[in-house]
Formats: structure tokens, C-alpha cells, sequence
């Protein structure tokens, strides 16, 4: 198989008073080789700028092309940001799983919502999980050479026939002989089970964490943690798929079967090794762990312990930049999953002892997906003009200061966001190609874009502007009605 093309690495952005900024690189320049070598993701990149003597390629935005030398001290940073991780393409997954969110997504949306991955290097720079299935004895090779460690794997079982028809593929069931290649190289992994009723539950469940420990042992655990997930299914999901969401019963199940193995792993290692994701509790209706519970949260990215560390981050931000009034007075709406209602309530009224400060909480099911519970990373603009335009919990009296039931302003958490095939930031979207300009303008409202506790807390309590929240633009990381 012939390798694919590398392609110059194009710059998108330059650090302000970087090496490249003096050197004087420009967005839309590109990189070719460093030191005569093409690097082919940002792996090599970063492995080849970590020299005292580096001599560039360089396209510049006409196709010229430049040779620039540079000195610097070894680990030192060039400040250059890139269109893309992968400069000669993404690795494609070559599964069929049928829990596969790509595949659960209606036709005709934008391309990068398609796009299945499957690349280590991905996980290895982000945390992305891959299956380990389309793998070729050279990056099986590059992996150990260039200490590649942790990745993040996504077994599900590691049955050799349960895996392979999980995943729809032969060589999946080759899974724990490829754990025993990074325990024998010395690396890590941490792993993912999506547990689907009925398939890999159950005893399968218990057979995947045995398995899972047996790996964990040694001065470098070859599995440093597991995350159990529940299946998530939308109402585009192929007709002739076997899988059935979670119910509460179910969920409840997996509660008690996975917080007994934790107690074995407590006293066998220390830790709790395997982590629920916090939709099993939200599932069963039951209360998430407390803080301890999870330990260094070592699986956040796959949402176990994310309402516990939001609710500890808000409680920091909080004490450092909540007043005790706000002037002028302002009434805010904070969209959410309605998986998370109950969890965030108490940040809702700890805002609201601010004097002059009202936040509501609009807390929504997602109708495009067909979920009745719905965590608030897949709420769509669909959702939300349908919701907003409804909810009961909304009075219909409008403020004395917009014309909006709303009030001044949207609170609008960016996890819902995703950028556009352009690449450009003001070109964000929803999962349902709707834009935030577009959702502002139709409910005739500003929207705040929220990435974290300390920007709710500012959001609430921040400066207005001598008009009106109105008078904002979206470069002050607003986006206001036209």
C-alpha cells in the first residue's frame, strides 16, 4: 500500500511574539520540511522542532518558496498553529458499529459531521478513541518508537466474538493480544466499553473489566483506567440494528455491578480503576459520586465526573468573582441538557442571591435526536428554538429591558458547538447546521457563548455596555440579532 501524500502544512495562526512572529511568518503560509524531512502530522512537527538548529521550507501565500534558518534553545516553541493535526489525511475507521454517533445522523449536513476516525495520532494528541483495527505494522511500529502513550481505545468487550460483532469486524476480536503489545512495550492505554443491553452487559460486562485489571498490574499498567458508557441512540439509527436504549432498571444494574468491582479493585490496587460515566446516574435518577469518588479523573473527556467538576469549578469561580449586586439589573436565560437539571439547580440559585441578577434556567430535551433525556452537548438549534419558543418555565410578560421572554441575554454553553467545514470561528454551528447568528436572530435575543464557570460567572455579572447587551458584537464573544 502506497503511502499517502504529505501535504504542506498550512498556517492558520502565528503567537503574537513568538519566534515565528519575528521571523515573520504569516497566516496562509505553508510548511514543507524542517531540517529536509515533511513532517506528516503534528506529531513529527513537534518531534523535529525540538532541535537548537532548524532550517524551514516554506511556501509562502504567492507559491514561493523560502529556506529559513532559525537558532533557538532546544524545546523552545516556534508559535505556529495549523488548519489540521494530520497533514497527509485523516485514517479512516473501517468498523460498522451500529452505535456509531456518524451513523445515527440525518443526510445532508456538512461533511465534517461524517467523518469517521480512526487515527491514533488523534488520540494520542487529543484523546480521541480508536479501535486499534486498521492499524499497519508501521504505525504499530511508529507507536513504540515514538513512545505514543496513553492512547485511548475503545474496547467494549474483550471477547473475541462479542467485540467482532460489536464492531462488525474480524480483526476486532484481536483485542487482547494487542493490550499484551503495550504492556510488553511498556505503554499505556485508557479504555472506553459503550455497553449495549443485551449484547456486551452482564456477565460479558464482568468478563471485559476482568479482562481490563489483568492489564492494570505491573510498575507500568498497560490499562490505566477504564470508562463505562451507556449506549446513546437517536432516532436516525438504521431500522435494522439489534440495539435498545438504556432504561432505568438497566441502568440501575450497571450501577451496582460496576460499583462493586471498584470496591475489589480498591483493595486489589488502590484505585477504582473503572469509572462510570455520569448518564448512568442520571439514567437511574440517582445521585452522581461525591468529588473523592474520582479520584484524578482520569476519564473526563468521556463525561465521568464532568458534573461533579463543574459544580467544584463553579464554586471557585464563585468565591473569586461573584458580587454581591450587579447594576444595571439584568435577567439571563442558561440553556441546558435536561440530563443535568437537577445537578446544576443549586448554581442557578446561588447566581440568583445576586441582587439585580435573575437566571433562569431552560432545561431541554433534544426533538431533533428523539431523546427524552438529553445531555447538553447534543442539543441542536433546532432544540432550542422549539424549546425556547415553549417552555412553560419562561413567562410570557416581557422585561421592562428587551423585548424578549427571554430577558437581556441567552447563556449558551459551547460544548453544543461545532466549527463549520470553513474552519472559521465565526462560523460555528449547531449538530443541525444552524448557526448561532441565525438562533440569535430568530429569537430576538443575544446569546453569550459559555466555555466554562469562570465566563457564567463573569456572563452574570459583567460590565453592560451603556445601551444594552444589544450593543455587543460577536468579537466581544457575543452574537446579537441583525
Amino acid at each position: 500500500m502506497a503511502a499517502p501524500a504529505i501535504r504542506p502544512a498550512r498556517i492558520t495562526r502565528v503567537l503574537p511574539d513568538s519566534i515565528a512572529d519575528e521571523v515573520g511568518f504569516e497566516p496562509g503560509d505553508a510548511l514543507v520540511a524542517i531540517n529536509g524531512q515533511k513532517p506528516r502530522d503534528l506529531i513529527d512537527y513537534r518531534f523535529l522542532c525540538a532541535d537548537e538548529d532548524l532550517t524551514l521550507e516554506v511556501l509562502d501565500t504567492r507559491g514561493k518558496t523560502h529556506h529559513v534558518d532559525i537558532e533557538k534553545e532546544i524545546d523552545d516553541d516556534l508559535g505556529l498553529e495549523f488548519d489540521t493535526a494530520l497533514f497527509d489525511g485523516l485514517m479512516q475507521c473501517n468498523n460498522a458499529c451500529p452505535f456509531c454517533f456518524i451513523d445515527q445522523q440525518p443526510p445532508g449536513k456538512r461533511g465534517t459531521l461524517y467523518l469517521k476516525d480512526d487515527d491514533y495520532r488523534l488520540s494520542f494528541l487529543y484523546g480521541s478513541y480508536l479501535t486499534l483495527t486498521n492499524l499497519l505494522p508501521q504505525e504499530w511500529e511508529r507507536i513504540a518508537q515514538m513512545r505514543l502513550s496513553p492512547l485511548y481505545v475503545s474496547v467494549h468487550a474483550t471477547e473475541a466474538e462479542v467485540r467482532s460483532r460489536l464492531l462488525k469486524n474480524s480483526r476486532a476480536g484481536q483485542i487482547l493480544d494487542q493490550l499484551a503489545w503495550f504492556r510488553d512495550q511498556r505503554l499505556q492505554i485508557h479504555a472506553q466499553v459503550v455497553v449495549c443491553p443485551g449484547i456486551n452487559d452482564g456477565d460479558h460486562l464482568a468478563t471485559t473489566l476482568r479482562d481490563l485489571a489483568r492489564f492494570h498490574e505491573g510498575e507500568v499498567p498497560a490499562v490505566a483506567s477504564v470508562a463505562v458508557v451507556p449506549v446513546g441512540l437517536t432516532r436516525f439509527r438504521p431500522a435494522d440494528d439489534e440495539l435498545t436504549p438504556v432504561t432505568q432498571a438497566q441502568a440501575r444494574q450497571v450501577i451496582a455491578q460496576v460499583q462493586a468491582f471498584q470496591e475489589d479493585c480498591q483493595q486489589r490496587f488502590g484505585t477504582n480503576f473503572a469509572w462510570l460515566a455520569d448518564e448512568w446516574f442520571l439514567i437511574a435518577q440517582q445521585e452522581v459520586p461525591d468529588e473523592s469518588h474520582y479520584e484524578d479523573y482520569p476519564q473526563l473527556g468521556n463525561g465521568v465526573g464532568s458534573i461533579r467538576q463543574f459544580l467544584k469549578e463553579f464554586q471557585q469561580s464563585a468565591d473569586h468573582y461573584l458580587p454581591e449586586a450587579v447594576s444595571p439589573p439584568r435577567t439571563l436565560t442558561w440553556v441546558v441538557g435536561n440530563a443535568v437539571e437537577h445537578a446544576f439547580q443549586p448554581i442557578v440559585d446561588r447566581l440568583n442571591t445576586v441582587q439585580g441578577l435573575t437566571v433562569r434556567l431552560a432545561a431541554l430535551a433534544s426533538d431533533y435526536w428523539g431523546r427524552d433525556l438529553t445531555v447538553t452537548g447534543l442539543l441542536t438549534g433546532h432544540d432550542l428554538l422549539l424549546g425556547l419558543h415553549a417552555s412553560p418555565a419562561l413567562p410570557q410578560a416581557e422585561p421592562p429591558s428587551r423585548h424578549c421572554p427571554l430577558g437581556d441575554a441567552l447563556l449558551l454553553p459551547t460544548v453544543m458547538l461545532k466549527p463549520s467545514d470553513s474552519g472559521q470561528a465565526q462560523d460555528t454551528l449547531f449538530l443541525d447546521d444552524l448557526s448561532v447568528a441565525e438562533i440569535s436572530q430568530r429569537l430576538n435575543c443575544p446569546v453569550i457563548p459559555i466555555d466554562d464557570t469562570d465566563a457564567l460567572v463573569q456572563a452574570c455579572c459583567g460590565d453592560l455596555p451603556a445601551h444594552g447587551f444589544a450593543d455587543l458584537q460577536p468579537a466581544a464573544g457575543y452574537w446579537t440579532p441583525s
